[in-house]
């Protein structure tokens, strides 16, 4: 069948199925990790209305978190059955309710169960990958998805920034501080709504058309390339999987992490204010606007002249100066240092995430999807084991930052481990295109 995937990035371009998707793949990323964390610079408000303790509070991050590996899972499946275009405008307007609902909970129990609900959309990254793996071609399709799994990934961080002014906003108008966290959080549920209609409306699953009219004139037609078969057990053999897994709970769990503690840390450590705390939490994730697209490029760079080992050796340096960045956080007293610190670490994070989808497609040409699936629930399963940390009565943040990084430390080593034997190599950097389900 005669494609029409595109060869080139056109930014400033809307003509285009690809680039529609493209861009839309991106807001509705963004949008989602607006709504998945939009609650987590309120929770100072949060914790004192419903008198929740460091414990409750580190199990409401685990449950943010842990639903989503199975989410994804599941979503991945349905992608392939009923499009990205529907299985997103679905997720879209289904995941707005919880987040618009949470402002009922009236206790630790409904809170908890209501953040658990939310996670669900942290799956969305699932589609982006899989609607840009089917809009562009191998050429270009690394970048592609570095730059909307990055730029969609900056929602973490704006909503560190927004959320604190839309709760000041409503307090601005005469509500109270109980009113007004419930009544901020309708705002991103409106924006998940509106742009599950304009998805669903606006995309198209591949640059023919939809998955259902495409099935109308070829019955046997499928999103996913065949390829030849692997079984699960030749995958989970490879110890390359197991390590990219780690690799990625170290860098993509230490991100979503942060985007859940950050403004509680330095509110609480510091005296701030929640705007003066949610804006030091957003330059964290602001990184991603350039640092994930930076970390693919230059694993691109150096994996042209060094081979996929070169690969390798950027990914356990990323890795390398984020454990020791974390560290050197971890011991931070001052505010203006310990601000400067969280952002140079936060460089060498984002890249590790880049770094890491830059190595992940080349470890089986025939199953990069499981492959991919695995390492990226791997990210969320480092935040659940790093939620854990964070619950604990008995370690300050600080220490469990600090056991964070030496543990960031071991796994930049486990990375140096990962080889590509020579006959591998040469066939597998023929295959160029990032078509990952993570």
């Amino acid at each position: 069948m005669n494609t029409h995937k595109a060869t080139t990035i056109n930014l400033f371009s809307l003509k285009t199925p690809n680039m529609k998707a493209f861009h839309m793949t991106w807001m509705a990323f963004f949008l989602c990790f607006f709504g998945w964390f939009g609650i987590a610079p309120l929770m100072v408000m949060v914790r004192d209305e419903l008198h929740l303790t460091k414990g409750e509070i580190g199990n409401i991050m685990i449950a943010s978190v842990s639903i989503t590996i199975f989410a994804r899972i599941l979503i991945g499946y349905l992608c392939d059955r009923v499009g990205p275009r529907i299985m997103y405008a679905a997720l879209l307007i289904l995941g707005a309710f919880p987040v618009m609902l949470i402002g009922l909970s009236n206790d630790y129990t409904s809170f908890l169960l209501f953040r658990l609900t939310i996670g669900v959309i942290g799956a969305s990254f699932v589609v982006t990958q899989f609607h840009t793996s089917a809009m562009f071609a191998p050429n270009i399709i690394g970048t592609a998805n570095a730059v909307t799994a990055g730029w969609g990934n900056l929602g973490g961080g704006v909503t560190q920034l927004v959320m604190p002014l839309i709760f000041a906003g409503f307090v601005g108008l005469g509500y109270s501080n109980s009113e007004s966290w419930r009544l901020a959080m309708v705002v991103p549920g409106i924006a998940l709504l509106i742009m599950g209609i304009l998805y669903f409306l606006y995309t198209t699953d591949t640059p023919e058309g939809n998955l259902a009219d495409l099935k109308k004139k070829d019955p046997n037609f499928t999103l996913k390339k065949k390829q030849s078969q692997v079984s699960f057990a030749e995958i989970f053999k490879d110890y390359r999987v197991w390590v990219l897994a780690f690799c990625y709970g170290a860098c993509f769990g230490i991100e979503i992490t942060i985007d859940n503690i950050a403004a509680l840390y330095f509110k609480d450590k510091f005296n701030l204010s929640l705007e003066a705390a949610g804006l030091i939490a957003a330059s964290f994730g602001m990184m991603n606007l350039f640092a994930r697209a930076l970390g693919g490029m230059l694993s691109d760079k150096i994996g042209n002249t060094k081979g996929l080992n070169g690969r390798v050796l950027v990914l356990g340096a990323c890795i390398l100066l984020e454990g020791i960045g974390i560290l050197i956080f971890s011991n931070m007293e001052v505010l203006v240092f310990s601000v400067i610190s969280m952002i140079g670490f936060a460089l060498f994070v984002k890249m590790s995430n880049g770094a890491t989808y830059a190595v992940v497609p080349f470890v089986n040409k025939n199953a990069v999807g499981s492959v991919a699936g695995i390492v990226g629930a791997g990210g969320n399963i480092g935040a659940v084991l790093m939620g854990f940390l964070f619950k604990s009565e008995s370690l300050t943040y600080n220490d469990a930052f600090s056991i964070i990084g030496y543990c960031v430390l071991g796994i930049a080593v486990l990375a140096f481990t990962i080889r590509f034997v020579t006959s591998t190599e040469k066939k597998q950097v023929e295959f160029t295109a990032v078509e990952s389900l993570a």
